[in-house]
């Protein structure tokens, strides 16, 4: 195609992304613009109070509500578990890709980028974030995996036909940006700095700033379907047939050949293209088969075949400017009424008139007055009850639209015990556990999309870092038709191919290892408190969990102190130990016995030697002539 179709293509894709998402996407800025940068006031309201000098107040309320369910979601972090699938994978490499995801969402900052996309999913009903390519260090040719963060969502425009809620059906998605002008130029020498034509509603582009300084591009990400052929080999291997024909020298010298006949599977091609209002700037054949943009939305519902997303301040709205209204009002009547007056008889005020005249304004040492009884001042009517109760009625509309009720923001309420707080609490985390079950779907996807790109960006022979659950690395081996201790593998001992074996996921959400390992400590404390028996017999594992320096240690040492019953061994295996012991302690008296025999066997040839010496002496004496 040429740059001419694939622009016309590109329009047209977006402008029917652009208006299937018009709605949503005008609902939630504002949505993000009411709950967060507190504009709660109608403008043409706000306008005609500051004409007529009258406060508008805004008591914004709503972002405790926010970070009770996003905080929530950041001590239960969702976990990606692989599991191996069929014949020809194994559970020691599930557990490296385990290790490899673990370290991809680590080193790129994964936590930020769920958080994220998590937050504005639950303040205006979708957030995004994306899997991405990046060089390795040390200067080498080696790509690794990285989770990226979406910080502008508008900036992002899924496919229209889409009805998955992980986006693992689309076939198009655009990413529109900005850049300086200077950093366009730098990147594409020579390329027309034209904007991209299709941001309408200039969401993408940096606001505030003049439009000859930034350039709009737009990354089109287009998913096609396609047949490959795969090959069924000697060894029980399944591949392409591109994979075979580029190693079949390799094949050969091992001796697998293809058996069967070969098989059309139906597969998807990603490209990524970048464009400008007037060019291809680049194009690059994505490695996988999904687009690497994952979505998580808010609340989401299917109404006239379009998909229509919610947050959690929808709803809310009204009630937040009920609550400012009459928050306002009531502090408008207190500070605009009158000052309680003096109230005396007629010529009580005569002396010290001015100061009297300022009396309610003004503090003074004192005022003389007139007359034998001083002046009285008339009592303060108090503050307006009926908008005070307007205000609380709001407030409690905001806790029961949003399910979230003074026990879920951890104010006191009428419960006493534990248990019915915690209850409480739970009626709140449930009523909006859907945000956190969008979160958990999208990571899934997430670790869908590194499940099926890791064995092609880790393809090459290399060392890898991986790290388990505790956070504890290692490095391990991992590549295609890889060699133990040669080249970049000379400090590992087995090569794991990813490329091999059927691989399944699932997300396990909870809170983080950390604060399970301060639980089980805590937990484990109160055991040996109701039952002192126990301390013994697990005191190495309440030293494991406990964050001190040195507790590893001192858990080994207390482990040495357990029973053998206690340490693992079967009975059969216990026995076996006993006797090698036996037969080591006999090996060493037989060691000490034969080295005393030798130290014996070695004096009594001295001896001999000596004896002889001596006869020798003496005869050679006996032979010397007399004189």
């Amino acid at each position: 195609m040429s740059d001419d179709d694939i622009l016309e293509e590109a329009r047209e894709a977006f402008q029917l992304a652009a208006d299937a998402e018009a709605e949503n996407r005008r609902d939630a800025q504002d949505d993000l613009r009411f709950a967060r940068l507190g504009e709660q006031w109608p403008e043409r309201v706000r306008r005609e109070r500051d004409l007529e000098g009258r406060p508008c107040l805004t008591i914004n309320r709503l972002p405790a509500f926010i970070r009770q369910v996003v905080n929530d979601a950041r001590q239960n972090k969702p976990a990606i578990m692989v599991h191996p699938v069929d014949s020809a994978s194994d559970p020691e490499t599930a557990e490296v890709f385990n290790g490899l995801i673990r370290h991809i969402e680590q080193s790129s900052d994964a936590e930020v980028a769920y958080d994220t996309a998590l937050d504005f999913a639950v303040t205006c009903g979708l957030g995004y974030f994306r899997i991405n390519t990046r060089w390795a260090p040390n200067d080498t040719f080696n790509q690794d995996l990285a989770v990226e963060r979406v910080a502008n969502p508008f900036s992002i425009y899924g496919d229209p036909d889409s009805t998955a809620a992980d986006s693992s059906d689309w076939n198009t998605a655009f990413v529109v940006d900005s850049l300086p002008r200077a950093a366009f130029e730098a990147r594409w020498k020579g390329a027309d700095a034209v904007d991209w034509a299709g941001d309408r509603d200039g969401a993408a582009v940096s606001a505030g700033r003049a439009a000859a300084d930034r350039v709009a591009v737009a990354e089109f990400w287009r998913r096609e379907r396609v047949a490959r052929t795969i090959l069924a080999l000697s060894d029980g291997q399944v591949v392409e047939e591109g994979v075979y024909a580029a190693q079949k020298a390799m094949f050969d010298a091992l001796g697998v050949t293809v058996v069967g006949r070969p098989r059309e599977v139906g597969s998807h091609r990603v490209t990524q293209r970048i464009l400008s209002g007037a060019q291809v700037l680049e194009t690059l054949d994505w490695a996988g088969r999904f687009i690497p943009i994952v979505p998580v939305f808010g609340e989401e519902l299917m109404i006239d075949g379009r998909r229509r997303l919610r947050s959690l301040v929808r709803d809310a709205k009204d009630p937040q400017r009920m609550f400012n209204y009459w928050r306002t009002t009531s502090t408008e009547l207190v500070a605009l009424a009158p000052k309680a007056p003096f109230i005396g008889r007629k010529g009580a005020f005569e002396t010290d008139a001015e100061k009297w005249a300022t009396a309610n304004v003004q503090s003074h040492a004192y005022i003389e007055y007139d007359g034998p009884e001083p002046p009285m001042r008339q009592g303060f009517a108090g503050v307006p009850a009926g908008a005070l109760q307007e205000a609380m009625n709001a407030s409690d509309d905001m806790k029961s639209i949003m399910g979230l009720y003074d026990a879920s923001l951890g104010a006191r309420s009428n419960e006493t015990s534990g248990r019915a707080i915690m209850a409480r609490q739970r009626e709140g985390d449930t009523s909006t556990f859907h945000y956190i079950d969008n979160l958990t779907r999208a990571i899934r996807h997430a670790g869908r999309i590194l499940l099926d790109l890791i064995p092609k960006v880790y393809a090459t022979a290399r060392v890898v870092r991986v790290l388990g659950p505790d956070g504890s690395a290692q490095s391990v081996g991992v590549g295609q038709g890889g060699q133990a201790g040669a080249g970049p593998l000379k400090a590992v001992t087995r090569i794991y191919d990813l490329s091999a074996g059927t691989y399944d996921l699932t997300v396990r959400s909870g809170p983080s290892f950390t604060s399970r390992r301060e639980e089980a400590a805590t937990q484990m404390v109160e055991l040996i408190r109701a039952y002192p028996a126990a301390a013994p017999l697990l005191g190495d594992l309440l030293a494991r969990n406990l964050d001190w320096p040195g507790a590893d240690e001192i858990a080994q040492r207390l482990r040495a102190l357990l029973p053998p019953q206690l340490k693992g061994a079967s009975p059969e295996a216990q026995q076996a130990q006993a006797q090698m012991a036996q037969l080591g302690q006999a090996l060493v008296a037989a060691k000490a016995e034969i080295a005393a025999l030798k130290q014996d066997r070695a004096h009594e040839a001295r001896k001999l030697e000596i004896e002889a010496f001596e006869a020798e002496t003496n005869r050679m004496k006996a032979m010397q002539p007399r004189t």
